[in-house]
């Protein structure tokens, strides 16, 4: 017996197809001012961020640990 809430499935449309606006691009490089391929970050509890842009290798860190605020 089918769930009388469920909906059926679509199939996804093409991408090119989607209106809207495109995914915005990477930051660049505070070092060099290049735009790289790939940024990857790092972050431990109570560290600054660390963020690894490649291919050129430069890294950048935030200067303080984000502060985490917890509300009711």
């Amino acid at each position: 017996m089918r769930d009388p809430h469920s909906t059926p499935l679509a199939a996804a449309p093409e991408c090119s197809a989607v209106p809207g606006p495109l995914p915005a691009p990477l930051p660049r490089c505070p070092v060099c001012a290049g735009a790289p391929e790939r940024v990857s970050w790092r972050q431990r509890p109570g560290e600054p961020v660390v963020l690894a842009f490649a291919p050129c290798g430069h890294r950048w860190t935030s200067p303080a640990p984000p502060v985490l605020a917890v509300t009711p």
